[in-house]
């Protein structure tokens, strides 16, 4: 989990590398203030988007796309279907990385399996807000990803 969102946050293969190792030790030092009233999971993951979003603030000043370097899926049973299978996963993650950071929370946090109510909790939000920012997440993916229907 903490791998897929230093990806979503960082598309340069050593500044991810760093961003990962950075919120490892945000997570670490973060532990000891885990009071229990969430799960750990939830905490861990809350720590990691905090580090990760602090991350994209300080490289705010030069911007770099990049695309993802991780392999192709090594159960692609051709090379045609690896290459468009990396294609897409490249655009995916291109697209979630553009969302603005109000956007890409939920979002990322919803492709990490959590409900839009821990969702909110998670990020101090109310459910309400947490489902119209992922409402426009969705939106914002689509057309990403969907470039003929960009009308």
């Amino acid at each position: 989990m903490l791998r897929r969102i230093a990806s979503a946050y960082e598309a340069d293969r050593e500044r991810r590398r760093e961003l990962e190792q950075d919120i490892l030790l945000a997570v670490w030092r973060a532990l000891p203030k885990h009071r229990g009233d969430a799960p750990l999971r939830h905490f861990i993951a809350r720590v990691a988007h905090n580090r990760a979003v602090t991350h994209v603030a300080r490289e705010a000043a030069e911007p770099r796309r990049q695309p993802l370097d991780e392999a192709a899926p090594s159960d692609a049973p051709t090379p045609h279907e690896a290459a468009e299978a990396r294609d897409l996963h490249d655009r995916l993650a291109d697209a979630v990385r553009a969302l603005p950071l109000p956007l890409r929370q939920p979002a990322l946090l919803t492709l990490e399996g959590f409900p839009p109510a821990e969702i909110a909790e998670m990020l101090g939000l109310n459910a309400n807000v947490v489902s119209i920012r992922l409402t426009r997440a969705k939106a914002a993916l689509r057309k990403a990803m969907n470039p003929e229907a960009r009308s």
